[in-house]
């Protein structure tokens, strides 16, 4: 079973799997370690939030950096998140193709699908479900809130991975990083109702609380990813602001943590 471990580079706390799964590095990041301020304190990796561009800039370059010194910040693939369940494919790793990928999540997508190496991958949080599925030879970094969730946008991500890489669904790892947990996100019965139709009644805690890692889970294994293959530790984002930002404990005015991947050359 896929596991993260928590581990420091160069001050910037993270989360992954250091085994490196099918030659992917990645890992969701934490909210320390950085140089914002204020509510955006200290390594938001947003930039829409609010926050000064040059620290989100700033901020970037260092957690890339403590991901893994060689990836180049020029080439961030940093989807413009919609909620959607639009999957950028990244086959070519030449100047251009990387420049045709970066404008095509930034017009807007919340999922990019990877199989060449040196083409690093952002995508933020703040409550969300961060996801990253690895595969031999590529990588899947994907966003996941309720609407995407329910778009099944994670079943979709290993779908096209499986595509771009030839590797079966049942070779994948997936890991569901640090997000708002099934009993401290309150939805309205109708939403809730919604999400037991589509993904049983495992998907509502309670009355009407979603649980979105049940619910990506199960999108995962509908693709094919083995029970086995997925890792969901349910650390909640809500329950830990010291560690991670959320959009619910501050009222809407806060930073992102990340999910970062790239496959080195």
């Amino acid at each position: 079973m896929p596991a993260l471990t928590r581990y420091t580079s160069d001050g910037v706390a993270l989360l992954g799997d250091v085994s490196r799964p099918g030659g992917v590095t990645f890992a969701f990041t934490e909210r320390t370690g950085g140089c914002s301020e204020g509510p955006w304190s200290s390594l938001n990796l947003g930039d829409a939030c609010g926050d000064d561009a040059a620290s989100v800039a700033a901020n970037r370059a260092r957690a890339l950096a403590a991901l893994s010194p060689s990836a180049d910040p020029e080439r961030l693939v940093n989807p413009r998140q919609v909620h959607g369940d639009e999957v950028v494919c990244i086959t070519a790793n030449d100047d251009a193709s990387v420049r045709e990928a970066i404008a095509a999540a930034r017009a807007g997508a919340d999922a990019v699908a990877v199989s060449v190496p040196d083409v690093p991958v952002l995508l933020c949080y703040a409550d969300c479900v961060p996801i990253v599925i690895c595969a031999e030879g590529g990588f899947a970094v994907v966003h996941s809130g309720w609407r995407g969730t329910y778009a099944r946008i994670a079943e979709k991500a290993v779908r096209e991975l499986s595509r771009i890489t030839g590797t079966p669904a049942g070779g994948m790892s997936a890991y569901i990083g640090p997000h708002i947990i099934g009993s401290e996100y309150e939805v309205s019965s109708d939403l809730a109702e919604q999400f037991a139709r589509e993904f049983g009644s495992g998907a509502v805690v309670g009355e009407r609380n979603l649980d979105l890692g049940f619910c990506i889970a199960s999108a995962l294994e509908a693709a094919g990813v083995s029970a086995e293959g997925i890792c969901d530790e349910r650390i909640s984002t809500l329950s830990n602001p010291g560690r991670f930002f959320s959009y619910r404990a501050s009222g809407g005015v806060c930073g992102r943590h990340g999910a970062l991947a790239v496959m080195e050359g």
